[in-house]
């Protein structure tokens, strides 16, 4: 298995699958009465979390915590970050304080990459800016795995702002590695103009969700990200709604099998309407559950599970 999880690219077909495989099995413990594996006892895991977050950093900490290892949670807000301290500075502090592996979230693009260059520990990237968020991707294809029986063939689509999601980059270089066929769909505004040769050969680009619908098994829906945008990217939210949002008619659309996901945190009512994202097709609270069994997983063979 290799050091550091920084890219879904670092991950061949052989590799993710051993993911997903370990994955499964680890499932198992959520269902126990104690819900505790020995398996990383005396091993410190650090959390870096230079951004907001609620289902990534819970779900890292139980993570390692049902794996027995030691947890440490770092918020940037209330530490010396806030006192001008660099990355550098603070990536060498825990490396003194012995870090075996480290999960950063951070607001620029390339500081896992930077940040594993420091330090002797894993180093698993939880998201940097608008670059990747690899176990996120990895617990998308554990859950189209569980729900569909396989990866390999199936046609997802990845609707909504192409441009600053990095959960979008992950899951089409990982998607496409395991054999599925994926297809992004949004606004011209919102998919980069270089996003085929840059991600895969093989991706698709459409602007018309309801031409793409009737012929996807997966169909994943990504938050519009207002936060990193400093332009007008479509003239409303009711216009983006009305051409990009998947509601009640266009769920009808797709194929009986067809399921829908969605990233999270989401916004009811845009990109996707509440008795869609409630209903039988939705895996969103699974997704949550798996991210657990995943990042455990990530955990055990990055700290020398065999």
């Amino acid at each position: 298995m290799i050091k550091h999880l920084l890219s879904a690219a670092d991950l061949d077909a052989q590799h993710a699958t051993l993911v997903l495989d370990t994955a499964a099995e680890l499932a198992a413990v959520s269902g126990r009465e104690v819900k505790k594996l020995p398996t990383l006892r005396g091993r410190t895991v650090v959390n870096l979390f230079y951004e907001d977050s609620t289902r990534t950093r819970i779900s890292f900490e139980a993570a390692a915590k049902r794996l027995s290892a030691d947890v440490i949670n770092f918020s940037a807000k209330g530490s010396s970050v806030s006192k001008g301290e660099s990355l550098k500075d603070t990536a060498l502090t825990l490396q003194a304080m012995g870090a075996d592996a480290v999960v950063v979230r951070h607001p620029a693009s390339g500081a896992p990459h930077r940040l594993a260059s420091w330090v002797d520990g894993s180093v698993v990237n939880a998201g940097d800016g608008t670059h990747e968020h690899p176990t996120q991707a990895l617990l998308d294809a554990y859950t189209m795995r569980s729900r569909l029986g396989r990866v390999a063939g199936l046609h997802v689509a990845i609707v909504g702002d192409v441009l600053h999601s990095r959960v979008a980059r992950s899951n089409v270089l990982l998607l496409t590695t395991l054999g599925a066929k994926v297809t992004v769909v949004g606004p011209p505004t919102l998919i980069p103009v270089d996003v085929g040769p840059a991600l895969s050969p093989d991706l698709r680009v459409s602007y018309d969700l309801d031409a793409v619908l009737p012929d996807v098994d997966v169909v994943m829906m990504l938050r519009v990200q207002r936060e990193r945008m400093n332009d007008s990217f479509f003239p409303s939210t009711r216009e983006y709604a009305r051409r990009y949002g998947l509601d009640a008619t266009r769920m009808r659309r797709l194929p009986e099998h067809a399921i829908v996901m969605h990233p999270g945190p989401m916004v009811r009512g845009m990109e996707i309407t509440p008795e869609v994202a409630d209903s039988a097709r939705s895996t969103i609270v699974e997704q949550v559950a798996n991210g657990v069994s995943v990042r455990m997983a990530v955990l055990y063979l990055l700290l020398g599970g065999k």
